[in-house]
């Protein structure tokens, strides 16, 4: 059916769950529904929760997102960073080349088309007159990175007054 977006009871985002795990924190009174989806219910007297806080606050330690090709390329938009080519192939660039002490860090790399990736080469991009569209930068985290991945494609858009950077 969908996912459901979980805030603390201090409105921050904690996790996106099912809409089936959503209704049993609901049922049990450990949640309050925010947002619901109009069109589908559960049983007569429950519409489809899209958004739930929690009613006490949970403590969350901070988990880094990994630095994954796929992750790059998401943050990204799938397209080239130096031409905005958003068609396949694309590549992994590193803005300062590793053969110069460039490492593999979200500040390092970025999305590039394999001619921009040729054409760089072993230089950095200001080398090789070639301008970042965006400079790389550490999403803020892996669950407003998957929101905001769902935001844009349609699917939750009531989700975006929650989600910074939305």
């Amino acid at each position: 059916m969908g996912h459901v977006l979980v805030l603390n009871a201090s409105y921050e985002p904690l996790n996106i769950t099912t809409w089936r795990r959503a209704m049993v924190m609901l049922l049990k009174g450990k949640a309050e529904g925010l947002e619901h989806d109009p069109e589908k219910t559960i049983r007569p007297d429950h519409f489809l929760p899209t958004v739930i806080r929690l009613r006490q606050f949970v403590r969350v330690p901070y988990k880094p997102l990994p630095l994954t090709r796929r992750n790059v390329f998401h943050r990204d938009g799938h397209a080239c960073q130096y031409c905005g080519f958003s068609g396949e192939p694309l590549s992994i660039d590193h803005v300062v080349p590793r053969s110069r002490g460039g490492t593999d860090v979200w500040e390092n790399v970025t999305t590039a088309c394999l001619p921009c990736n040729v054409r760089k080469g072993n230089r950095t991009p200001r080398e090789a007159g070639m301008p970042l569209a965006r400079e790389p930068r550490r999403p803020l985290g892996s669950l407003s990175f998957e929101a905001n991945r769902r935001i844009r494609s349609g699917q939750h858009q009531e989700w975006a007054k929650y989600v910074i950077g939305a």
